[in-house]
């Protein structure tokens, strides 16, 4: 490295006259060494520091994107700068404006920091406004009543504002001391409510008063249609009303310009003590007097083997579109197997007067599984489809939903631990996998998609 004081003071073109007596030659002698001296310490000075970096230079390394066959990964990837394409914003003084429609993708931040930063990056780079993530009771609030770990919710909602990217938390998953549910458990349990919702609630209340104008919007509860998620009991509106009540009160408490969304519900035709239908569900929801305790709807939007614009009634009645092992098709609950079954669950607002409310797309998208004893490969679509449908579902919406169509959220940003043998690996826009970002072409088509 040279020193910063390589150049030499400047000379005259005249000889140097001799000074006090003193030879002319032992002066130049001195002042020679003197020079030498100084330009040597100069130099080791120097090679101790480090370099000044203009930060206007700096650049933010990330893998080219490489499309890959689903399954396989790539030998090796290259990178290259790319420079952000947004910068944050402050938390907003009112609420959250959702455009129609608006777009989201669901990640999974919570438990590796590196991973997460550079997935809401990629999140951001597609132009894409919102992240959907699971804020889990049990992991802020696990230990017991009111001992509460923010660390990483903190850290993910500062990562989040760093990339300008609107969070959905999903707010679910009980700890064991609020339910008495043992987890994980053998008889495939995910999450059961509480004994007292007065517990869910504070932990709603506390949240929403530590994110106050930071996180826009709360999902509260998942599918609690199905018995899985409503810890192994039958399906009840009427129970799961009662706890959006307490959890949208104590938000709005806290943070009247958040949004609450209801539980997405998940798409079924089967009507027992298993799962009941997202359509009866919902009506029975209304009927309970669900309507003042959500300012949008969430719903899920699984579009199975059928491309976006396939018409609900159609999906019913051919057998080339649902599962033939479905007893109830065809026949009008089999309008689920395909996208546009979120036009029901709106007609049900619209039959209730709940028309100035948006309806959120929490989950939608279509899986390339299409391994010979999955459960899903009878709907597998090819790689070449999910991304063509992917970016034909959101033209469709902006072109025939709009005003009441919100944040639509695809699934998924995988989770870079996924593999094969996990069903959502193949759900995914991109291959699990870091640090290299190995996007399936959906993401490649989603990105340059207008928004």
């Amino acid at each position: 490295m040279e020193s910063r004081n390589q150049r030499g003071p400047e000379t005259s073109a005249r000889r140097p006259k001799s000074s006090g007596g003193v030879p002319l030659t032992i002066i130049l002698l001195v002042s020679g060494l003197f020079l030498v001296g100084m330009f040597i310490l100069a130099a080791c000075s120097d090679s101790t520091q480090e370099p000044e970096v203009d930060p206007t230079l700096q650049t933010t390394l990330r893998p080219t994107f490489t499309s890959v066959p689903a399954g396989t990964l790539p030998a090796e990837t290259t990178e290259e700068p790319v420079t952000p394409t947004a910068t944050p914003s402050p938390p907003p003084s009112g609420p959250v404006e959702m455009k129609s429609p608006g777009y989201a993708m669901q990640a999974f931040l919570w438990w590796r920091p590196e991973v997460a930063q550079r997935d809401l990056e990629l999140i951001r780079d597609a132009g894409f406004g919102w992240v959907k993530q699971v804020f889990a009771w049990r992991e802020i609030e696990g230990t017991g009543k009111g001992q509460y770990d923010w660390s990483v919710s903190d850290r993910i909602v500062e990562q989040a504002e760093s990339v300008g990217l609107h969070v959905i938390a999903r707010l679910d998953s009980d700890p064991t001391w609020a339910s008495g549910q043992a987890y994980p458990n053998t008889d495939n349990i995910i999450m059961t409510p509480p004994e007292d919702y007065q517990d869910f609630a504070d932990f709603c209340y506390a949240l929403a008063s530590r994110y106050k104008g930071r996180i826009a919007a709360y999902q509260l509860w998942n599918e609690p249609n199905l018995s899985r998620e409503w810890g192994g009991m039958a399906p009840d509106p009427e129970g799961y009303v009662d706890l959006l009540k307490e959890g949208y009160e104590a938000i709005k408490r806290a943070d009247p310009n958040a949004i609450v969304i209801s539980a997405g519900l998940a798409p079924t035709t089967r009507w027992d003590h298993v799962a009941m239908p997202d359509t009866e569900y919902l009506q029975r929801m209304y009927a309970a007097g669900a309507a003042p305790y959500f300012d949008a709807l969430g719903a899920h939007g699984a579009g199975y083997r059928a491309p976006p614009e396939l018409d609900p009634g159609e999906a019913a009645n051919d057998p080339s579109y649902y599962n033939n092992g479905d007893s109830n098709c065809p026949g009008p609950l089999c309008r689920i197997y395909c996208f546009r079954h979120v036009e029901d669950l709106r007609e049900i607002m619209v039959n209730h007067g709940d028309t100035d409310k948006q309806v959120v797309v929490l989950e939608f998208g279509w899986t390339i599984d299409s391994r010979p004893d999955s459960p899903y490969g009878w709907h597998a679509v090819s790689e070449e489809q999910q991304a063509d449908y992917f970016v034909r579902a959101y033209q469709y919406a902006k072109e025939h939903w709009q005003p009441w169509i919100g944040v639509m959220s695809l699934i998924y940003m995988p989770d870079a631990d996924w593999t094969e043998d996990d069903e959502q690996y193949w759900w995914s826009i991109a291959v699990p996998n870091y640090p290299q970002f190995l996007p399936r072409k959906a993401y490649r088509d989603l990105a340059p998609m207008e928004k």
